[in-house]
């Protein structure tokens, strides 16, 4: 009998039940991992204490990740301290946003600020959302249920909101400061966008009659596979960010240079 057969070792794997879930802004949270191992890959520090909130810093420590399910109405924050050339900023986003559209936006902290000017509206009307101007600047997805609104009150009072709805409920939110970096705002809104399904376990898919959901067999050598090729990108964006050839172009469009590019739809 070979070594891996029935009696040697772990023996033969058996399938487990996942699904893959569309629209994924309707996915419910996910594995935190999901953003938390990339950024452990990518060399951030965990300052997470033991049964309390998990708390992430970056190499640099300008900024700060936290995710805190005890309190209400909890969730992710992400903060970036001033530089030189960079205010303060700081974004909210709900426990319910999935795992894989949080990561849109940490994800992109590990790379190096892209060279182009950032235009949050671009991967939203790639996909088909289409834009409404009335006394805010709103892109809303084809079903409906979701839109991204640049919300101006008044001159400096602004913030970049998303915000997520099915059969009349509020789902989740997410808030970015003004001063947060559009390239930042707009990965994020890439993730959200994304006609892509999200993977959930048997148990894990929220109900809902917007909700697809298509069942699939998953080797537990699949998702492992599937983990490291995620964390080897990690460790390839922090070695990119790291290189002393990077450039890191500075970035001086404002967020409402970029909401009036935008050619509404009425």
């Amino acid at each position: 009998m070979r070594r891996g057969q029935h009696g040697w070792g772990r023996g033969p794997e058996k399938a487990e039940q996942h699904y893959l879930v569309q629209p994924r802004y309707l996915a419910g949270g996910g594995d935190l991992r999901h953003v938390t191992e990339f950024l452990r890959a990518a060399g951030w520090k965990d300052r997470s204490k033991t049964g309390g909130p998990l708390v992430f810093d970056s190499p640099d420590k300008g900024v700060r990740l936290g995710y805190d399910p005890f309190v209400r109405p909890g969730g992710w924050t992400v903060s970036g301290r001033a530089t030189v050339t960079q205010e303060a900023w700081h974004a909210t986003l709900s426990r319910e946003v999935p795992a894989e559209i949080v990561a849109g936006l940490t994800d992109a902290l590990t790379r190096p600020r892209p060279s182009q000017a950032p235009n949050v509206w671009a991967p939203l009307l790639h996909h088909g959302w289409e834009t409404v101007r009335g006394k805010h600047l709103t892109a809303r997805s084809p079903d409906g249920n979701a839109f991204v609104r640049y919300h101006q009150t008044g001159p400096g009072e602004a913030v970049w909101w998303a915000s997520v709805r099915s059969e009349q409920n509020r789902v989740w939110d997410a808030v970015f400061t003004p001063t947060t970096p559009m390239h930042l705002v707009q990965s994020f809104a890439a993730a959200l966008a994304s006609p892509e399904a999200v993977m959930r376990p048997h148990g894990h898919v929220p109900r809902g009659t917007q909700i697809r959901a298509m069942a699939m067999s998953v080797l537990p050598s699949q998702l492992r596979a599937w983990q490291q090729a995620r964390i080897a990108a990690a460790r390839a964006a922090a070695w990119a960010l790291n290189s002393p050839s990077t450039r890191r172009p500075r970035t001086t469009a404002l967020p409402h240079a970029a909401a009036g590019r935008v050619r509404a739809r009425r």
